[in-house]
């Protein structure tokens, strides 16, 4: 077990050091920059020329877009991260790490609550599925899940604002907390800021719930489908089990094994925000400073956040591979 994980470890480094240039590569090689947009106005009106950006360009090592200049930047850029820095975000002039740090709880509870809601709606709906095949309820659920996994998040939010918000006025059109309200220290001020929060997310997770119970709720069914007809579930019905024991005692322990695979992709949603989302509903988590640091071309936040996000997944594939050999005693890792 040590030795795989050794070797699994030492491949991760290669696997981190390929994405990081693949990614260095691709923001350099941008239309924009961050310097020629911050200044684009300035220098339509005269103000500052081409030749102070290109100056600028140099002292933050951007002027230089060829080949070996992009490779150049790139091991200057390893060089501070194995020195354990990320550098300082063009955009929002602190430390990446900072930035990261500073605004990565409020995705990390949204995701947290939308993925226990996913898993609550989804594994009990693909087993219902499953267990009644081809029937209305199995189309039903169907489609309601293939409508879930069709709908861009930015148009389901987008309506979602339109009726509730707009319309109806149930709930806040963005943001987390009211800007007419204030809030003190009190205890009960404290619980009224937490449920002015809530009411401000409820929007956001049923974007993030409807359109990521879908995928899960069809591999719920189709697992549970292959399991249902094994050998030893019609061996268990033969000896007079209740179908009710059959599914959720026998069928059901077995079905969540593949279901572990899934945790290479729950760190990094957990961490990562939800950049559509966030951006829709103007939630300043990790995930709406990405995508802004994106269409500013920061560079430094850009490699920082998406190498945050590369290490959690290879975390969580290594995870997910320990956990399948837990869960099914059938599996041996390889050494």
């Amino acid at each position: 077990m040590l030795k795989y994980i050794l070797k699994r470890l030492g491949l991760s480094i290669l696997i981190l050091f390929g994405v990081s240039l693949i990614i260095y590569f691709l923001v350099r090689l941008m239309p924009t920059d961050y310097l020629t947009q911050k200044f684009s106005s300035q220098l339509q009106q005269g103000t500052i020329q081409l030749e102070d950006i290109e100056r600028f360009k140099a002292i933050y090592g951007l002027s230089d877009n060829s080949f070996l200049g992009i490779l150049k930047g790139y091991f200057n850029w390893v060089g501070n991260l194995a020195r354990g820095e990320l550098g300082d975000s063009f955009l929002y002039e602190v430390p990446v790490a900072q930035v990261i740090s500073s605004n990565m709880g409020i995705s990390f509870i949204i995701a947290f609550i939308a993925m226990i809601f996913q898993f609550a709606i989804s594994i009990p709906l693909g087993i219902s599925s499953a267990t009644h095949q081809y029937s209305i309820r199995d189309y039903t659920v169907t489609v309601l899940a293939m409508i879930g996994i069709s709908l861009p998040s930015y148009f389901f939010a987008a309506l979602l604002i339109r009726v509730f918000a707009s319309e109806l006025g149930w709930f806040p059109v963005s943001g987390l907390v009211s800007p007419e309200k204030f809030y003190t220290d009190s205890f009960p001020d404290r619980i009224r800021y937490m449920l002015d929060i809530g009411h401000h997310l409820v929007l956001p997770m049923i974007v993030l719930v409807v359109l990521s119970i879908g995928g899960l709720m069809r591999y719920t069914r189709t697992n549970t489908l292959e399991v249902l007809n094994a050998d030893y579930i019609r061996t268990a019905r033969a000896k007079g089990l209740s179908e009710k024991k059959v599914i959720y005692v026998h069928a059901f322990r077995n079905t969540m094994i593949p279901l572990v695979t899934l945790l290479a992709g729950i760190l990094p949603s957990l961490f990562g925000g939800a950049m559509i989302t966030e951006e829709v509903f103007g939630i300043n988590g990790i995930g709406k400073l990405a995508y802004d640091a994106l269409k500013a071309g920061d560079i430094p936040f850009i490699m920082g956040y998406n190498m945050f996000l590369a290490v959690l997944t290879v975390i969580g594939t290594l995870l997910s591979d320990l956990m399948y050999a837990v869960v099914d005693p059938r599996v041996k890792l390889g050494k």
